[in-house]
C-alpha cells in the first residue's frame, strides 16, 4: 500500500508540472518496438513473473527499456516527455545520463532516420521539452527509450491544437538478439546508439533486444525464454563476453538444445566477442580472454557440425585495430559500436538473406 500512495503521489507531481500549452498523450497506447514477446507492463522486456530463474539484478535489468522504442506521427512544433522512474537507478562510470535515462529521437526524412534530439531530465519528476521550434509538417518519429532504466509511466506532449498517433511498425521481421553490455550498449551516448539499435535502423529490421549486462553467461532460463519466442524470424547472440572459457564449454550445446527443442530450424547466429583494449598491458585479463575466444570458436565448430542453421561470426576487429574506440578500457565508445555495426552488419544480412530475411 505504501508503494502504491508513493506511485499514486508521484503521477499526481509529475501530472501538476504539465505544460498547459501542451496535450499529453499515454505513450503505452503508441506502438512500441523491439519487443520480443507481450509484457503485462509495456516497458518491460520479459515478465519475470511467468519466466523464472533470473537473479535479483538480471530480473532489474530485463525489466529496463533497453531497445524499445514509440513511433508515432505528429505535426507539434515540439515534443515534452513526463516519464515517471522505478526507484533503482544505473551507477556505471561511463555511461552518461542521458543514455541510461534519457530519450533519443529520431524522425524519418527521405526514408532515413535522422538524429533529431536527445536528452535527460534534470532531475527524476521533471517535465522534459525533448525538442521545439519545429515546423507544422506531419512528421514520422522513432523514441527510444532509456537503457538502464525501468520507466513506471511515459507521457508524450505536443501542442494542444496538434494531432499525435500511432505509426504502424517501420521495422519488419522479428530478430531476437541476446547479449552483454555490449549488446545493452553501456558506454554509448544516447540509447538509439548500441549497435543492434544502428543496424535497425540502416536495415530495417526488427531487433528485439534482452541484452542483459554482465549477466548474458548462456543460462537455461535465458534460452526457454528464447525458446518461447515462436514467431522470431532469427536470433543473435553475444554471448561469448561474459562467461569465461569453462562455462562457454559446458552450457552452450544445451544452450541450443533448449532453444531447438521448440524451434527446430530457426537461424541461431553467435558473434564472438571482441578485443578489450584493457587487454593491452594486462596479462592476466589477456590469457582469459584469449582463452574465451579459443573457447568459443572450438565449441562453435561442434554446434555446426550438430545443428542445422547455427552460425558463427568470427571478426577479430569488429571495433578497428587501432586502440582508440575504448570507453573505459571494456566498453567501446560511439565509435568503436559505430564500426562494429558496420562491420557486422553485411554478415548478418548475408546469413539472414540467405533464410528470406530482407
Amino acid at each position: 500500500m505504501k508503494r502504491l500512495l508513493i506511485l499514486a503521489a508521484t503521477l499526481l507531481g509529475a501530472s501538476l508540472c504539465l505544460p498547459a500549452q501542451q496535450r499529453f498523450y499515454d505513450a503505452s497506447k503508441l506502438t512500441i518496438t523491439g519487443k520480443g514477446m507481450p509484457t503485462p507492463h509495456p516497458y518491460h522486456r520479459i515478465d519475470t513473473v511467468t519466466y523464472k530463474g533470473f537473479t535479483k539484478g538480471e530480473n532489474q535489468k530485463v525489466r529496463c527499456s533497453t531497445g524499445l522504442a514509440v513511433v508515432f506521427k505528429t505535426n507539434s512544433s515540439r515534443i515534452d516527455l513526463a516519464p515517471v522512474y522505478a526507484p533503482f537507478e544505473y551507477h556505471g562510470a561511463s555511461t552518461p545520463r542521458v543514455a541510461y535515462e534519457g530519450f533519443d529521437l529520431y524522425i524519418r526524412e527521405k526514408g532515413e532516420w535522422l538524429y533529431a534530439m536527445s536528452a535527460a531530465p534534470r532531475h527524476r519528476g521533471d517535465t522534459l521539452m525533448l525538442i521545439s521550434h519545429m515546423d507544422s509538417n506531419e512528421k514520422e518519429c522513432l523514441l527510444y527509450l532509456p537503457n538502464y532504466s525501468e520507466l513506471r509511466s511515459l507521457q508524450i506532449g505536443v501542442d494542444k491544437n496538434a494531432m499525435l498517433e500511432p505509426l504502424q511498425n517501420p521495422f519488419r521481421h522479428k530478430i531476437m538478439i541476446f547479449g552483454s553490455s555490449f549488446t545493452h550498449g553501456v558506454s554509448t551516448s544516447r540509447s538509439g546508439m548500441s549497435y543492434p539499435m544502428q543496424i535497425g535502423r540502416n536495415t530495417g529490421l526488427n531487433f528485439c533486444s534482452i541484452a542483459c549486462s554482465g549477466n548474458c553467461m548462456l543460462q537455461d532460463y535465458f534460452a526457454r525464454y528464447l525458446a518461447d519466442v515462436t514467431d522470431a524470424d532469427a536470433m543473435v547472440f553475444d554471448g561469448f563476453s561474459n562467461p569465461d572459457a569453462d562455462m562457454i564449454r559446458e552450457r552452450l550445446i544445451p544452450f541450443i538444445e533448449i532453444i531447438r527443442q521448440k524451434q527446430p530450424d530457426t537461424p541461431l547466429i553467435f558473434v564472438q566477442t571482441i578485443y578489450r583494449e584493457n587487454n593491452n598491458f594486462d596479462l592476466k585479463r589477456r590469457a582469459a580472454e584469449s582463452a574465451k575466444r579459443a573457447t568459443a570458436r572450438e565449441m562453435m565448430s561442434l554446434a555446426m557440425k550438430r545443428f542445422d542453421n547455427v552460425y558463427f561470426i568470427d571478426i577479430p576487429d569488429l571495433t578497428g585495430t587501432d586502440h582508440v574506440t575504448s570507453a573505459d578500457g571494456t566498453h567501446p565508445s560511439d565509435l568503436g559500436y559505430w564500426r562494429w555495426a558496420n562491420k557486422l552488419q553485411p554478415r548478418l544480412l548475408k546469413i539472414l538473406h540467405k533464410h528470406g530475411i530482407r
